[in-house]
């Protein structure tokens, strides 16, 4: 391990914890994989994001107070999920704006980065080998794109691997129709918008389609499933690991 690099706390969001674990190992295999130093902390739970959303400012506040406790001592944390970390940078400061800790809060935004522009900001990209023939396109989510402004990241991570076809639909990258609550308060509509984004990408005739946020990735599974469509969807760790042979 290079001892100038920083010392990591992997920040697991709730939809990794308890449905897609492989996400949350491939990020840990990755970044051992580059020479960092990698800890967990078993105490992390949701980071309130549901609850805001929802509405429940007591509630979320409750849940964010446990993460500042747990990340408080962290130098660097990353995470697998554009949303999450959206939530704890962007409102974070607006959940605690009258509070003791909001500034203790601003900080810990700023030392938390979503995986693929903690890459870039390391320059990771440098050291990626492989070569993988396939056909893929990257599907941005809304808040790693528009929250994070994070839009060229994982695709330059991606243009590294060689052999490796990207196809993208043309125009700005649009919502999958997941939108956290919004696809179960709206489920017809969330749904239709998810065909809508998984047809964009099949008529380009692309064998997998990679995104960096589990949210997204679950609610176009779940759609692919439904509507017979055989396409592979996965998050950008996941495709990753399989691309380098990380074990």
């Amino acid at each position: 391990m290079n001892a100038t690099r920083p010392r990591i706390a992997l920040f697991i969001p709730c939809l990794v914890d308890q449905v897609y674990p492989d996400i949350g190992f491939s990020m840990y295999k990755l970044l051992k994989h580059f020479g960092y130093d990698v800890t967990y902390d078993s105490r992390q739970t949701c980071c309130g994001q549901p609850a805001f959303n929802a509405g429940h400012r007591i509630e979320a506040r409750k849940i964010a107070r446990n993460f500042l406790k747990v990340f408080e001592n962290a130098d660097v944390i990353v995470g697998p999920s554009g949303s999450c970390t959206a939530m704890v940078r962007n409102y974070y400061p607006v959940l605690f704006r009258d509070d003791p800790v909001c500034d203790s809060a601003r900080a810990l935004g700023t030392r938390l980065l979503e995986f693929s522009e903690f890459c870039i900001r390391e320059r990771i990209p440098e050291q990626i080998s492989a070569d993988f023939p396939a056909v893929i396109g990257f599907h941005h989510s809304c808040h790693s794109y528009r929250e994070l402004g994070i839009r060229d990241a994982p695709l330059e991570i991606l243009k590294r691997i060689g052999s490796l076809e990207i196809r993208q639909p043309k125009g700005e990258p649009v919502c999958c129709g997941f939108g956290g609550l919004f696809s179960v308060k709206y489920n017809a509509i969330g749904a239709a918008m998810a065909n809508t984004r998984l047809l964009s990408f099949t008529e380009l005739g692309v064998d997998r389609i990679i995104s960096n946020d589990p949210g997204c990735i679950m609610h176009m599974r779940q759609e692919a499933i439904a509507r017979g469509i055989g396409i592979s969807i996965l998050h950008l760790t996941e495709f990753l690991t399989k691309a380098m042979h990380i074990r």
